[in-house]
Parts: C-alpha cells; structure tokens; sequence
C-alpha cells in the first residue's frame, strides 16, 4: 500500500543549532532512500548578508512555495526561533503564490519536554509527549485544531512516508487555520 504513496515535496523548518539532525535526517530520508524530495535551505543558498525581508522573500519563493508539507524538527531550543514560526505561517497560508502545506512537527532527540519556563503540562498526542511551551507556538496552536501532528522520530521509512502522505492530504480540510 505504501509504494503507491506518492512521494512529496518538503520544506523542513529547523533551528540552526539542530543542523546536524537535520542534514541527518535528510541524508537518511531524503538522500539515501527517497522518501521524500528535500525543498529546504542548505548551505549558500542565501546570502548571509540580506536583510531580513530579503531572506524570508527568497525562502517564501524558492523553497516554501515549491513545498507541499512542512516537517518542523523540534530540538531544545526550536521553540525560541522566530523564523520557524513565520515558515509555518507562510507554510499553512494560501496564497496566489503559494499552496497550503501540510504541517507535521517531529521531536529531534535534543528536545527535553521539562521545562524551566513556569509551563508543567504535557500533552500527549498521537502516543507523543511534549511541553507546549518548548514548541514554536503556531506548530503548537495547529495540533491544538487538528491541521498538524506531532511525532517522535520516525523509527522506518514507511513510517515517515505515510505521515507525510497524511499532513499532505489533510493540508485542505481546515478552512481556517490559526
């Protein structure tokens, strides 16, 4: 059932500290067994010394809008990262230029769900245990309206494939989206 699974384009929103997981998890999904079609930002793609605008205009042109799910890997201090938060938002925002992704949020090994930040509860979702406050609050808001799930690492490729395949075919049942 699994090998008529289309494979997708994906955009993977990431803190720059959790680099190394992420060219991991690329290598191991993307590179080596295909899984999916890597549309993230690598190395030299964008010159370190535009602006702000300038940055998020070509990462919203080049790599978000050739996308059609978004995989948010979750590592201790992802949760702090601005930029994540507006690569889900423009992520999940239809536009003339852009269709709407899928959204998944998968937890890297660096993420502690305890907190030193006043917030205690966890949550647990799709068998997943978290923290609220130690997500990027939009990826936090959108499993809260059932658009996105969150995941551990993904222990094969069949694993990882269907839940792109799930946020690729939910990415249009949510009206509006928070």
């Amino acid at each position: 059932m699994l090998s008529n699974i289309p494979k997708h384009k994906v955009f993977i929103s990431f803190h720059h500290a959790d680099d190394d997981d992420r060219r991991e998890f690329e290598n191991i999904f993307s590179n080596d067994v295909e899984i999916f079609v890597s549309r993230s930002v690598q190395d030299g793609d964008i010159d370190p010394n535009n602006k702000t605008e300038t940055t998020r205009q070509v990462i919203r042109d080049r790599f978000i809008s050739q996308s059609s799910v978004t995989i948010v890997l979750i590592g201790q201090d992802t949760w702090k990262r601005k930029h994540v938060d507006w690569e889900i938002g423009y992520s999940i925002k239809k536009t003339s230029q852009n269709t709407r992704s899928g959204l998944i949020g998968i937890l890297l090994p660096s993420y502690n769900k305890c907190s030193s930040y006043g917030c205690s509860t966890d949550i647990t979702n799709n068998g997943v245990e978290y923290t609220p406050c130690n997500l990027p609050s939009r990826l936090y808001d959108n499993i809260q309206a059932s658009y996105a799930r969150i995941y551990s690492c993904p222990i094969n490729h069949q694993e990882l494939m269907a839940w792109i395949h799930e946020a690729f075919q939910k990415r249009n049942s949510i009206l509006s989206l928070p």
